[in-house]
């Protein structure tokens, strides 16, 4: 019997497979962590540039796949070039947000009474 372009004794087969797996025994068995692991210490100023190197990239994504779509390449729908440029702009206005708290702190901080 077919059901959607699948016969029912291939459905059956993969059953019967998926089961077989679930009962193996595995081959090594599971390691039990009993302490957590330190999370790796990030630097503030390589957050920040990676960061702001994710968000020129996507500029020059969008940059690019705009210049490709008013050459008229066939590779780059219009879809896609919108979306890109929307990402893009999206992430410009989010590091134009965290620049303007950090601003907003460190007068914050420089107007405290020592």
């Amino acid at each position: 019997m077919r059901t959607g372009g699948i016969d029912s004794t291939q459905i059956q087969n993969m059953i019967a497979q998926l089961k077989a797996h679930a009962t193996r025994p595995s081959l090594t068995p599971p390691v039990i962590k009993t302490e957590p692991t330190a999370a790796p210490k990030v630097e503030f100023s390589d957050a920040l540039k990676n960061a702001l190197e994710g968000v020129n990239a996507s500029q020059v994504k969008a940059e690019d796949m705009s210049q490709k779509f008013a050459l008229g390449d066939d590779s780059v729908s219009l879809s896609d070039m919108m979306i890109a440029t929307q990402k893009a702009s999206i992430n410009f206005q989010a590091s134009i947000q965290v620049r303007n708290k950090l601003v907003s702190a460190y007068h914050e901080i420089m107007n405290m009474q020592v």
